[in-house]
């Protein structure tokens, strides 16, 4: 099966070459004379990290579902930096460096006109890059300059969160970078260079003292930047040009994840993200940075901007995308919906569609061949019959 998907996916990856360049309106979160970055966004929230001067970085943030005009909340303006900002439902969590060093942590905003900020990791040296699902959040440690490890906290408890150390079980704890965390559920991702290089790895967080690891992509080049929802893992690669492309791999099967280009040109596609069976990142092949995506059912690929300036730094919730964007001075944080053809899902299963995109034609047909009179019974007699 391996074998037939990735033939397929090199198919589906020659007929998306000339991807389809929508015409959806995009517009600003939040018009502002400050810069801002690092946009994330959830459930209609869409969060950033924003430059006050003098002030620091604040985290900032509008929510788009309400009737009505959208409705802009401050997140937290601590003094000092609060930056790298990551929502879930109504839970916001960032770095912050109130206490001369790097700390995580984490606001509740059910309430926009008063979120209440707690620190979940109040500890020496620095702890940034946070991700968060549920009630579980991640992020990287730095143990020493040339050593960051993955920290986890179970956050059902605010007052009391439970945080431990993911390690590796048949290495266990080693001297090496783990960065970048990422987590869908009980699944954790991150970017590792226990090889000499960086490898995508995936961990377990039920397993909660020895998760279980894998190296999701190991191959001699860099695997950067994953992102991940559900089954399925993006990253950025890069094999060793300078130019990234987008990776994906199928995780339903743990032990047996099938990986395959998304897209691979030669110019750059770098920071993907990932909701549902979307996927979107940067993309330069026109000249300046312009916003991608990419869908998992339909397999194909579609522009979201077209503006001659660049758009970086995409993140998507449901069919909700947003970036950074320097159509402005300074840069602002903008949005889209999008619709049509390119979102397509497959609400409905159909009998016979070997390879996932929701249709029955001639591909399938041709895959189901490849395993015409194979057997898979055990014990083996059985297939004589």
């Amino acid at each position: 099966m391996k074998h037939q998907i990735e033939t397929l996916c090199a198919l589906s990856v020659f007929l998306s070459l000339s991807p389809f360049a929508a015409a959806f309106e995009v517009f600003p979160a939040w018009t502002t004379g400050n810069i801002q970055e690092s946009p994330d966004v959830d459930n209609g929230k869409i969060v950033w990290q924003q430059d006050m001067g003098a002030n620091g970085w604040d985290i900032y943030g509008v929510g788009l579902l309400g009737q009505g005009a959208p409705v802009f909340f401050i997140v937290d303006k601590l003094e000092l930096d609060q930056k790298n900002p990551a929502i879930w439902n109504d839970r916001v969590v960032y770095q912050d460096n109130s206490f001369e060093d790097w700390d995580v942590y984490v606001s509740d905003i059910s309430d926009v006109n008063n979120p209440l900020p707690y620190n979940i990791s109040p500890y020496e040296n620095n702890q940034s890059n946070p991700a968060i699902h549920g009630n579980t959040v991640a992020w990287q440690d730095e143990f020493d300059a040339n050593d960051w490890d993955i920290y986890v906290a179970d956050t059902t408890d605010p007052n009391a969160p439970d945080v431990y150390l993911v390690q590796l079980t048949d290495e266990g704890q080693y001297y090496a970078n783990q960065q970048a965390p990422c987590i869908y559920r009980n699944r954790l991702i991150w970017q590792d260079d226990w090889q000499g290089d960086w490898d995508i790895a995936s961990a377990d967080l039920w397993l909660k003292t020895t998760p279980l690891d894998r190296f999701l992509s190991a191959s001699n080049f860099h695997q950067e930047n994953p992102a991940i929802w559900g089954d399925w893992v993006v990253w950025q690669e890069d094999f060793g040009d300078g130019d990234f492309d987008i990776y994906a791999a199928d995780i339903s099967d743990p032990a047996n994840p099938v990986e395959f280009a998304l897209v691979s040109d030669t110019a750059a596609q770098m920071n993907p993200a990932i909701s549902g069976h979307l996927v979107v990142w940067q993309d330069d092949r026109n000249g300046d940075f312009d916003i991608y995506g990419y869908n998992l059912i339909t397999r194909e690929e579609f522009q979201i901007t077209t503006d001659g300036n660049n758009q970086t730094n995409p993140a998507i919730s449901g069919s909700l995308v947003v970036w950074e964007d320097s159509r402005v001075t300074p840069a602002n944080i903008y949005y889209t919906w999008l619709e049509g053809d390119v979102i397509a899902d497959c609400p409905n299963k159909l009998t016979g569609d070997v390879d996932g995109d929701c249709r029955v034609n001639l591909i399938d047909f041709a895959l189901m061949g490849e395993e015409w009179l194979s057997c898979a019974l055990n014990p083996i007699t059985a297939c004589t019959n």
